[in-house]
C-alpha cells in the first residue's frame, strides 16, 4: 500500500491543529457575528451564549442551548479544524433560531 492509499488517497497530511490559533480565529469570528466579547465569554444582548478556552492544547468550547439569563452549555472539545469549523457553524444556526424566536 503507498502512503496515498493510506491517509484516503489524498496524497498530504493535514497540518497540526493549533488550538491557540484556533481560539483566536473563533474569537474573531464571534467578534464579527457582533457578540460581545466579556469576562471569557461572548454575550448576545447581555444574555451568555459562547465561552472558550484553551486547555492541554485542546480548544474547550461552550455553547448555550438556549438564550438566558442562566444558560445551559453544550460541552466541546475541538481538536481539529473540521470540529472548529461544525461548533462555529453550530453556533450560527442557533443565532438564526434565536432571532427568530424573539
Amino acid at each position: 500500500m503507498s502512503s496515498a492509499e493510506d491517509d484516503g488517497g489524498i496524497g498530504f497530511a493535514p497540518p497540526p491543529f493549533n488550538a491557540q490559533a484556533a481560539l483566536q480565529q473563533l474569537q474573531r469570528g464571534l467578534r464579527d457575528l457582533k457578540l460581545a466579547e466579556r469576562h471569557g465569554g461572548f454575550d448576545l444582548r447581555g444574555k451568555r451564549v459562547a465561552e472558550l478556552r484553551v486547555a492541554d492544547s485542546v480548544l474547550h468550547a461552550r455553547l448555550a442551548r438556549k438564550l438566558a439569563l442562566t444558560p445551559e452549555f453544550d460541552v466541546s472539545q475541538i481538536k481539529t479544524a473540521a470540529e472548529q469549523r461544525k461548533w462555529l457553524d453550530d453556533l450560527k444556526k442557533r443565532l438564526a433560531r434565536w432571532d427568530t424566536e424573539d
